[in-house]
């Protein structure tokens, strides 16, 4: 029954991804390693298409590996599995946090949810360096050191860190030269695009 395993999947991801939508990506790599549903490979694709899509990036990402196994059902069943939690949590907390808002407890609690949240994201982070930045499949097959690093990926993230941080900061005429992410998103899709990358 994949249907009672994708709901129970992203189910478990919606309970426990604390931080947002880049703290499901660990749950994510480890369901492509247990189920086969997708590969670590696809996991580049579904953050570009997620972060470029409207909408909560964990939502988006569940989603798009519910349609991918199971086409639209898939893709519902999935959503409603990982934001299922969300909704139970939010409804008990709001009926008892007003009992509870000055206990010391809770507020440790809290306090202690930051540290988890970080290491999720941080875990994300670089799980993403390593999908997008290497090439472990080539590595372990030649042995040569130059087949393990994506080198158009990381020369193209290097630019964009570098226009998004340093040039942002430059100001012509008095104005920043500001630009909105989507014209990085824009200009990196043309690239990919004309590249394949």
């Amino acid at each position: 029954m994949i249907v009672f395993q994708l709901f129970w999947e992203f189910f478990k991801t919606g309970l426990f991804a604390v931080g947002g939508g880049l703290a499901t990506l660990p749950f994510l790599q480890r369901m492509s390693e247990a189920t086969g549903w997708f590969t670590t490979a696809d996991i580049a694709d579904l953050i570009a298409i997620s972060e470029s899509t409207p909408g909560p990036l964990g939502v988006n990402m569940g989603t798009y590996v519910g349609y991918k196994t199971l086409g639209i059902f898939g893709g519902l069943v999935s959503t409603i599995g990982l934001i299922f939690p969300s909704i139970v949590v939010i409804i008990l907390i709001s009926k008892i946090l007003d009992k509870f808002r000055d206990s010391e407890i809770v507020k440790k609690v809290f306090y202690g949810f930051r540290p988890a949240s970080t290491a999720l994201i941080t875990a994300a982070g670089l799980g993403v360096a390593k999908i997008t930045m290497l090439h472990l499949d080539q590595y372990k097959e030649s042995g040569k050191l130059l087949q393990l690093f994506n080198l158009p990926n990381i020369i193209l993230g290097f630019l964009f860190f570098y226009a998004f941080s340093i040039l942002s900061k430059k100001t012509i005429g008095g104005k920043k030269l500001n630009f909105h992410p989507i014209v990085y998103i824009a200009i990196a899709a043309v690239l990919g695009i004309i590249f394949k990358l």
